[in-house]
């Protein structure tokens, strides 16, 4: 099958051509038809597989067709985090060039001014945060009463950053007769009773089981221990044929601190997490995507939707908190097709939450077999009972020093009594440099 088999237009066909894609995934086979015939959708489809085409191509072919006025959006898309709702507004510019339709972008962060003035101008196409979409509607910016089709997009993350109730609320704002789409990577109940009561006879499809993730990508378990963890994660990007990583932390003081570690080693590393400015974020994700850096350590604020062709590894450095994010974490490789390793850091610690991953994706995932230590050579002595004490951190500097004199001394004079009994008893040592007739002073106070 071909995109031209799904009914889209000779110029969204040019377009699509020209972004080098020629057949449609799974997804968008079974989605792009029915969004065309107006009907209202639930999507469920693992991450990477191509759910933003699947509702940008149909919706640009839709809304060709129409005017737009001032403050009031033909079309709304939710998206739960600034980077994807700027990725989603890049694939409308990639796949709408050859259409004469406006769009708009609200996300935190920036300065309201602009956005406020392109929504004066009137737009067929609003992507927005939940967050900053109910600011500028409370200041009276925005009228949601001409939006005609609504993608919630990424609904169980919306869900797990509590912003279901602000949804509810949009939801409740808009016309009543409208499209919804609704796309998610997995279905908790929370999200199936938004569906009921928002979707009107939706049609429903799965391309995927709920929550397993993409065949396409190669994963392993590796054991280490907290304080080696950065010299595991060294060893594996060394090891793998890294071309683009990105590392996945739980904490953002963990992202800087891992991003400056690695630096100093060497790597061409860069970060992104919610701390960060905005500006500096997408800065950040541009060096990434042209190549200046090619490891982005990040917090799971990049894990959902970032779309970045050729991502060849995924690192765990962190085991998620919760189990969705690993399937979200681990989808930013193998993405259109493409194969792609996922590498999770697991320390003894880690086990509880590593079950819980297993429990979720309904697979075992396979562990690094760890090498066995080479066998080290014998020390040229034994140490000391007090020394031996000593590695394992019980003695003071000073203590040290006494005690390696005193075993010094011990071995000087031992050293000593046993060259003066064989030189005695037995005459000349084998091998010194004495070698005549052994005088009587040597044998003097020894019993014959």
């Amino acid at each position: 099958m071909t995109f031209a088999d799904l009914g889209l237009s000779d110029e969204l066909l040019r377009a699509v051509n020209d972004a080098g894609y020629n057949e449609p995934t799974p997804v968008q086979r079974a989605a792009i038809p029915p969004v065309l015939m107006m009907k209202d959708l639930i999507a469920i489809a693992q991450t990477g597989t191509g759910k933003t085409a699947s509702f940008v191509l149909p919706m640009i072919d839709i809304l060709a067709h129409g005017r737009s006025r001032a403050r009031m959006p033909r079309s709304l898309i939710l998206e739960p985090t600034r980077e994807l709702a700027a990725q989603v507004a890049e694939n409308f510019e990639k796949y709408g060039k050859y259409h004469k339709l406006s769009m708009a972008l609200l996300i935190g962060g920036v300065q309201m001014g602009d956005q406020v003035k392109a929504l004066e101008q009137g737009v067929d196409v609003l992507i927005a945060t939940p967050g900053r979409l109910m600011d500028l509607f409370q200041r009276g910016k925005i009228l949601l009463t001409g939006c005609s089709m609504l993608v919630i997009d990424e609904a169980d993350r919306m869900l797990d950053m509590g912003f279901i109730p602000d949804i509810e609320e949009i939801c409740t704002k808009l016309p009543a007769t409208r499209q919804t789409l609704l796309f998610s990577a997995t279905m908790p109940p929370p999200i199936k009773k938004l569906a009921d009561r928002f979707l009107s006879n939706p049609r429903q499809i799965e391309v995927a089981r709920p929550a397993t993730a993409n065949v396409n990508i190669e994963q392993m378990l590796v054991p280490t221990s907290t304080r080696t963890k950065r010299e595991t994660l060294r060893r594996l990007l060394r090891a793998e044929d890294v071309r683009t990583a990105i590392i996945f932390s739980n904490r953002k003081t963990t992202v800087r601190d891992l991003a400056g570690s690695l630096l100093g080693h060497g790597f061409a590393a860069g970060q992104i997490h919610g701390d960060m400015e905005q500006p500096e974020r997408l800065k950040e994700l541009d060096r990434f995507k042209a190549g200046d850096i090619n490891i982005l350590v990040a917090s799971d604020v990049a894990a959902r939707g970032l779309d970045i062709k050729g991502v060849s590894h995924v690192f765990n450095f962190d085991v998620p908190w919760h189990p969705d994010d690993y399937i979200h974490r681990i989808g930013r490789t193998g993405r259109a097709g493409a194969t792609g390793k996922a590498f999770t850091l697991v320390t003894p610690e880690d086990d509880e939450a590593v079950a819980n991953i297993e429990k979720l994706t309904g697979q075992t995932i396979a562990r690094e077999v760890q090498a066995a230590e080479p066998e080290r050579a014998p020390e040229p002595s034994a140490p000391s009972p007090d020394r031996a004490r000593d590695r394992r951190g019980g003695r003071s500097g000073r203590g040290r020093r006494d005690d390696q004199k005193r075993d010094d001394q011990r071995r000087d004079d031992s050293r000593r009594e046993s060259r003066s009994e064989t030189e005695i008893n037995s005459g000349p040592v084998e091998n010194e440099r004495w070698n005549g007739p052994v005088p009587a002073f040597l044998g003097f106070g020894i019993a014959v």
